[in-house]
């Protein structure tokens, strides 16, 4: 059964878009499970960074812009996490993160681009897979992302930082069909988890440095658990 998308009043974040990446419309999966919480919050925080609702303080705290929380429901938790005081980029992602994959992906199904479809286990138990939805959106961001990690485009803000975090998820390797794992791929990928995208920097540098600073916390944070 597909769902029919329903309209959404905000434009997809980046979290979404960094979920749609990762799942794997071949096996209706999603590409690096065990650690998807990390990157997950890794994304949430970026957004934030990207409407200047986050900055960041001394020792890599990061913070809450007081009187300015986003207006979406994905990113406002952890606003309200962080308004209260400082937090280490390690500590906001261990919490903001694990809640995340589920309405993340409700999101994704109700704009289309994610459909579910109920199937019978061993002829008997039903249960649901996914399957990509006919929005034509992940293909889109993948061109996206490819533009900048093979072609060496100048990256959109918002492209540079997707591409930063789709790298420090460690799933890489599994676009290899689409964005080839070649040494030049992974130089420039790990020039982006360190916030040289070549944009802007007046305009860019508290983003870039937020961004910087959630990869490498998460690339930490995820190098010691098993990969999926």
């Amino acid at each position: 059964m597909t769902t029919e998308p329903r309209e959404h009043s905000h434009q997809p974040t980046l979290v979404e878009d960094l979920l749609l990446l990762l799942f794997q419309p071949a096996s209706g999966t999603i590409a690096g499970e065990n650690t998807l919480f990390y990157v997950l919050g890794g994304a949430v925080l970026t957004d934030l960074a990207l409407g200047d609702h986050l900055t960041t303080e001394a020792r890599g705290r990061v913070r809450s812009v007081e009187g300015h929380p986003p207006s979406d429901d994905l990113l406002r938790p952890a606003w309200d996490y962080l308004s209260a005081k400082p937090k280490g980029v390690q500590t906001a992602l261990a919490a903001i993160g694990p809640p995340l994959r589920a309405p993340v992906l409700d999101r994704l199904i109700a704009r289309g681009d994610i459909d579910q479809h109920p199937r019978k286990v061993l002829g008997l138990f039903r249960t649901t897979a996914l399957r990509e939805g006919g929005t034509g959106r992940r293909a889109r961001l993948l061109a996206d992302v490819r533009q900048v990690l093979v072609e060496g485009t100048q990256p959109p803000t918002r492209i540079a930082a997707l591409a930063a975090l789709l790298s420090a998820s460690g799933t890489l390797p599994q676009f290899h069909s689409e964005i080839p794992w070649t040494s030049s791929v992974i130089t420039r990928a790990k020039e982006l988890e360190r916030g040289d995208w070549g944009a802007d920097a007046a305009a860019q540098a508290v983003t870039r440095t937020v961004t910087a600073t959630v990869v490498n916390s998460a690339i930490a944070a995820i190098t010691v658990l098993p990969r999926s």
